[in-house]
């Protein structure tokens, strides 16, 4: 996957970024910059795109 594909985000995901870029235009901010923030943003919420594979669910307390 080539660094800037958005295909692993969820669909709220892409609609969060969208807002916040939105909102980061509204302050001034060139289209490239606040898509970057944007995006930086809900990396920082939500921890980035789906994650796969073995090993990712919680581990249970013994």
């Amino acid at each position: 996957m080539p660094q800037g594909d958005k295909s692993t985000y969820t669909d709220k995901q892409k609609r969060q970024a969208a807002h916040i870029e939105v909102g980061y235009e509204k302050k001034g901010l060139s289209t490239k910059t606040a898509e970057a923030r944007a995006w930086a943003t809900v990396n920082k919420l939500s921890g980035g795109g789906k994650k796969s594979g073995s090993g990712r669910k919680s581990k249970m307390i013994n």
